[in-house]
């Protein structure tokens, strides 16, 4: 393994802590960066650390926001007894990509995961629950949004079960075969749960 002059070792020690970034990628943004004008590094550098102190989370969905609430708890069209429970800001973001969905989320903050030591407590149920509850409008149905893996099976059956002596309606979203994908390629999860989501034709 190459070594570096020591500064650039820690700066790419610290770009290579980024997701999906390893040691060539963070080496060659390291070497951007030093090829940079002072100034410009500087702006780049300020511009993130102010992104860090300016961006909050929302008080109610722990969407990501600049004040207390964010746009989407904020706006009265999305209150329609629907909340989306996710694991992470990233999927309500491709969700509101979509444009089919036009209620309230609720991230969790992650999935339970027993084995990581992940439980109830490390995760937001309690908000939710207290949005069910206490919430201003009466909630007709909970979409469990959370990742089509162990633990975010796990967490949908958890919240299933903490709803289940209430009169709220609780959905999985469905999970099929993408477009243009061959069947034969498709794991047995996938394959299940596209079943589950079927829908008629006629």
């Amino acid at each position: 393994m190459t070594e570096y002059l020591l500064p650039l070792e820690q700066m790419i020690e610290q770009l290579g802590s980024l997701p999906g970034v390893g040691r060539k990628t963070a080496a060659k943004y390291a070497f951007h960066l030093l090829e940079l004008p002072a100034e410009d590094l500087e702006q780049f550098c300020a511009t993130l650390l102010e992104g860090k102190r300016r961006i909050k989370t929302c008080k109610f969905c722990n969407n990501l926001c600049q004040g207390e609430v964010c746009t989407i708890c904020a706006d009265p069209k999305r209150v329609n007894g629907q909340i989306c429970v996710v694991e992470d800001v990233k999927t309500l973001m491709a969700m509101e990509r979509s444009g089919g969905y036009k209620g309230e989320y609720h991230v969790l903050g992650g999935a339970l995961s027993p084995i990581d030591g992940i439980g109830p407590d490390q995760i937001d149920v309690a908000g939710l629950m207290n949005r069910i509850k206490n919430g201003p409008q009466p909630i007709k149905e909970v979409i469990v949004a959370t990742n089509p893996t162990v633990e975010g099976e796990t967490t949908a059956l958890y919240i299933t079960r903490l709803l289940k002596d209430t009169d709220i309606l609780v959905t999985r979203l469905a999970c099929g075969i993408p477009v243009g994908a061959d069947l034969e390629y498709a794991d047995e999860v996938t394959l299940t749960r596209a079943l589950e989501g079927r829908q008629s034709l006629n």
